[in-house]
């Protein structure tokens, strides 16, 4: 099962104040157990939403809004994506998160990645087989 950690935005991520060298090396250790343990797949911290857009269709037609975006509590500030067994070892993982990001304030979200088995009959051996092909492709453009 793979699960996509989001921590949430707050005034200092959203201002694009950089983590101190104490919580960078707290933040490399814990990504460095998960990878060691063997469930983290990949991680990243996002760039304050000043620096980001949104597109909203509206009759299928796109309308670009630039960042940045006010409500903060809504926000991404980054990701990490696991592998584990079960939900209960997703938020065991969490759990561990470094206790200093946001001087002990800091919200996560725990959200499950769907897979090929949930989208049931209607996603086809064709349609795998394609989504076969982007991961892969994905997986060399990452390299």
């Amino acid at each position: 099962m793979r699960f996509m950690i989001i921590r949430r935005a707050d005034k200092d991520t959203e201002a694009g104040v950089m983590p101190d060298e104490k919580l960078l090396a707290a933040m490399g250790a814990y990504n460095e157990e998960m990878v060691k343990a063997g469930v983290m797949l990949q991680g990243e911290g996002l760039h304050p939403s000043s620096k980001g857009a949104r597109v909203k269709f509206t009759n299928g037609k796109p309308a670009i809004i630039d960042g940045p975006f006010t409500e903060t509590k809504e926000l991404i500030a980054g990701f990490t994506l696991i592998q584990v067994k079960s939900r209960e070892e997703a938020l065991a993982w969490l759990k561990r998160w470094p206790s200093i990001d946001a001087g002990g304030n800091v919200e996560l979200e725990l959200r499950q990645v769907f897979e090929d088995d949930d989208f049931g009959a209607e996603f086809t051996p064709e349609l795998r087989e394609q989504e076969a092909r982007i991961r892969e492709q994905g997986a060399k453009n990452r390299r």
